[in-house]
């Protein structure tokens, strides 16, 4: 009985795993282009160029 309840519990914490993981991949997903705008700007000021916005959230760009 004792293997059978590790078992289970290691197949919960994967389970656990990997629906974060899909919440993670969604998250990051829809926001990508917004996250990838905001490390865009951060940078621009550290190298003192402007930030140009692109059409879309992610094309942002340095000049």
């Amino acid at each position: 009985m004792k293997l059978n309840k590790k078992g289970q519990a290691l197949v919960e914490y994967l389970l656990i795993i990997a629906v974060i993981s899909v919440i993670v991949v969604s998250v990051v997903k829809l926001f990508g282009g917004y996250l990838q705008d905001a490390m865009t700007k951060s940078s621009c000021k550290l190298v003192d160029k402007e930030y140009v916005e692109g059409k879309n959230p992610g094309e942002g760009t340095c000049r």
